[in-house]
């Protein structure tokens, strides 16, 4: 599925965002969704052909109508706050053993998506690493949507976490035991006895988001 699906999350602050000030917040969203990590002040003066100095203001601004926060000494400081009055999704990235999927260490920001995106509802989006399951169409770098649930059918495609790793497979289930498959020849089936080692369904994938074409 390819969308452009992170509208501006600007309507949960209590006040209005200047045009410039949007367009600023656009480009972060984009690049966070693209590369993973938020722009610099160099980059995105850079873009809009300005001053650093007039691009620190609008951040600046945009700290202060809470859409934004400002992380002191960081390069790439800028992090996407929630929204308080409008429905969001978390972003996760890189999942660290032994956190939840949804600790507050592992979001990178929020993203605002239409209900009619999916057709079923997504608690989370979270960015897949690897090629393990090339061949269902889900890529390095792909946003996927998760239904945040413990318990899957065979068949389904589910982020599961195995030896405090999280990894993103599709389940069988046959004979007692659990198969976690992957959709590339290159990687090997990892077959689950739950009976001698737990395995722990953290969702069902929903939706894939690809930024740029395959």
């Amino acid at each position: 599925m390819y969308a452009v699906f992170m509208s501006s999350i600007h309507k949960g602050s209590k006040k209005p965002l200047t045009d410039r000030q949007r367009e600023i917040l656009g480009f972060i969203e984009k690049a966070l969704v693209r590369e993973g990590f938020p722009p610099t002040i160099a980059e995105i003066a850079q873009a809009f052909s300005v001053q650093s100095n007039s691009i620190r203001g609008h951040l600046q601004a945009l700290a202060r109508k809470g859409v934004i926060e400002l992380v002191p000494g960081a390069s790439r400081g800028i992090r996407l706050l929630k929204p308080s009055s409008e429905a969001a999704l978390p972003l996760v990235g890189r999942v660290a053993a032994g956190r939840p999927i949804l600790a507050e260490e592992h979001i990178e920001g929020y993203c605002r998506l239409g209900p009619e995106l999916f057709q079923h509802r997504a608690d989370y989006l979270l960015r897949v690493q690897g090629m393990s399951m090339r061949d269902a169409g889900i890529l390095d770098g792909d946003l996927l949507a998760v239904q945040q649930t413990p318990q899957a059918r065979s068949g389904q495609i589910v982020v599961a976490r195995l030896h405090d790793e999280a990894t993103v497979k599709r389940l069988r289930l046959a004979g007692g035991k659990a198969l976690l498959e992957p959709a590339n020849p290159d990687f090997a089936v990892i077959e689950v006895d739950p009976e001698r080692e737990p395995l722990v369904i953290e969702g069902v994938v929903v939706g894939v988001i690809r930024t740029e074409p395959a």
